[in-house]
């Protein structure tokens, strides 16, 4: 552990912590990763951004409140009847929109599932310091909005322009950096239909935490392209160098490493955990006979054409339901006569792109992209 993650864990000898503390704690992973116990900041993180409980995998569609949720900063208090949408920079005819224009223009409806890029970061050893994410900070939601490409048609992309930047209604600190919450797309990413202005999740209106009024729904991204608490649209003309674009959610090996950018979903599958859970192990309890696995695998880079499981490392195919969609997770199951005893059960997705889930996450600095294989220790009896 480093120097200043040990002086951050020894709270008894500290009444107050330092201005540089938190300034250190406010930027990405400049904490060293650590094989130490959480840090109290990394708990306060783990309460306000809640995960997916892994037993709502058998939902086709996540229920809002079981939707994993990560809140940057403070949820902002926007009061729909005064919040406009800009559109504008690099464009021929900039505009503002009310939410009731918007809602007046033709809305598609597209099943998405996201992940947040740092799912898997608790597992990664040594840890990098921030919500430490296991394997459940994922949803699947329908959601309901105008294209994105609708509204930029309308306002003409101008010549020579770059990236399409998107910015919340979020405010906060940030590597010592005062910020709203943006995030930028290339140009030609853009034009990709199935991208919304979303003022919808599975057929009701936004709720405060997940972006309301309305947001950006990135179908194959990492979630943190998909802004929350949208306010503008700018057209740029050079590559966007903000905080959380430039900063954070880069793969790094180290804090010297500038990186590459974090950007579409890695394969991945998760079981619903079977049987009965400790308190406090969360160990499985079942009884022995015949049992189905199931679970869920998506990918932002194609189709999940291949599950396996694995019982006590014997991998074995497992049956893959009809898509839920382009862009949304793919239901599984596999059938396992359980048999008295401690088994280890594991279970990895393949993409049509060749892409094959590892058994252990990639590691990196900040801990981004983790996909390795979910295990699940089970007792039977």
């Amino acid at each position: 552990m480093s120097r200043r993650a040990a002086a951050l864990v020894d709270r008894e000898k500290e009444d107050t912590v330092s201005h540089a503390d938190l300034d250190a704690i406010a930027a990405p992973h400049a904490l060293e990763p650590t094989d130490g116990p959480l840090l109290p900041e990394e708990l306060g993180l783990a309460f306000r951004c809640h995960g997916l409980p892994l037993e709502a995998l058998r939902d086709e569609l996540t229920p809002a409140g079981l939707h994993y949720l990560v809140v940057h900063w403070d949820i902002p208090h926007v009061e729909p009847g005064r919040w406009t949408l800009s559109v504008g920079g690099n464009v021929r005819a900039p505009f503002e929109l009310t939410l009731d224009e918007i809602r007046a223009l033709p809305a598609e409806t597209v099943p998405v599932t996201l992940e947040c890029a740092g799912n898997g970061r608790g597992r990664m050893r040594p840890r990098p310091v921030s919500v430490p994410w296991l394997d459940e900070a994922v949803g699947t939601a329908a959601w309901t909005g105008v294209p994105l490409a609708t509204v930029l048609e309308r306002a003409g992309i101008g010549r020579g322009a770059r990236e399409v930047v998107f910015r919340g209604a979020d405010r906060g600190v940030q590597g010592g950096e005062d910020q709203v919450y943006a995030r930028s797309l290339p140009v030609a990413e853009t034009k990709r239909p199935e991208i919304l202005l979303a003022y919808a999740m599975n057929g009701r209106p936004l709720e405060p935490q997940h972006g309301a009024p309305l947001r950006l729904v990135v179908p194959g991204w990492y979630g943190m392209a998909s802004v929350k608490w949208l306010t503008s649209i700018e057209v740029v003309t050079e590559p966007f160098e903000g905080f959380q674009q430039a900063v954070a959610y880069r793969y790094q090996t180290g804090p010297d490493d500038p990186g590459e950018r974090v950007e579409r979903m890695r394969v991945r599958a998760l079981m619903v955990p079977p049987g009965r859970p400790d308190f406090f192990s969360r160990r499985r309890y079942l009884d022995a006979g015949r049992i189905t696995l199931e679970g869920r695998a998506w990918s932002g880079s194609g189709a999940v054409e291949r599950v396996e499981v694995a019982v006590d490392g014997r991998w074995a195919d497992a049956r893959l339901e009809p898509p839920l969609g382009d862009f949304a997770w793919r239901g599984w199951s596999f059938g396992w006569t359980a048999t008295a005893g401690e088994h280890q059960l594991t279970c990895r997705a393949t993409d049509a792109a060749g892409n094959v889930q590892p058994l252990e996450s990639p590691w990196n600095y900040q801990g981004m992209g983790g996909n390795g294989a979910q295990r699940i220790a089970v007792t039977v009896r």
